[in-house]
């Protein structure tokens, strides 16, 4: 069986991130999509509701493709969640040069842990290279309109957190 683990903090999860995660379920038998625990970066959304984000997005999905898409929060080193879950690809997205040199890093360091992970590099499509996580939440925090940024079920989640402050 083929497993990728496509990881990330997807706080929120964007149209970029379900693009990778669609082009990726054509690649593996499962795919897991690490939530990384990353109390340093101080989610706007708390773990549990990140995961259900990536659950309800994906379901269909999973539905259509017969791929098996799991959400797996870890808090652990990539490389140590990838053996937990039993993946042999690592599966990045990328969107500009510098995304590059920070992922070339990363796959180094993980090839020195354990070489038999590969990683695997997906171009976000063109219409989804700028979206980013950090100015998606920025965008929504100051009322601009994300609905091209994200799903719809996670615009109305951003609405939600913002409509408070």
């Amino acid at each position: 069986m083929r497993i990728g683990l496509y990881p990330g903090t997807f706080d929120p999860l964007t149209l970029g991130h379900v693009d990778i995660i669609s082009r990726a379920s054509r690649l593996v038998d499962r795919l897991v999509i690490g939530v990384a625990i990353n109390r340093d970066k101080g989610p706007l959304f708390a773990l549990e509701e990140r995961v259900a984000m990536i659950e309800r997005e994906t379901a269909a999905l999973s539905a259509q493709t017969g791929v098996e898409i799991i959400a797996h929060p870890f808090e652990n080193l990539l490389i140590d969640c990838a053996r937990d879950v039993g993946a042999r690809f690592i599966i990045r997205g990328l969107r500009a040069v510098a995304d590059f040199e920070y992922e070339y890093q990363m796959v180094g360091m993980n090839r020195a842990l354990d070489d038999s992970v590969e990683t695997v590099f997906l171009m976000a499509e063109a219409r989804h290279q700028a979206i980013a996580s950090k100015l998606v939440k920025e965008i929504a925090r100051l009322g601009g309109d994300v609905g091209r940024f994200v799903p719809p079920e996670v615009e109305r989640a951003l609405q939600a957190k913002f409509a408070g402050r």
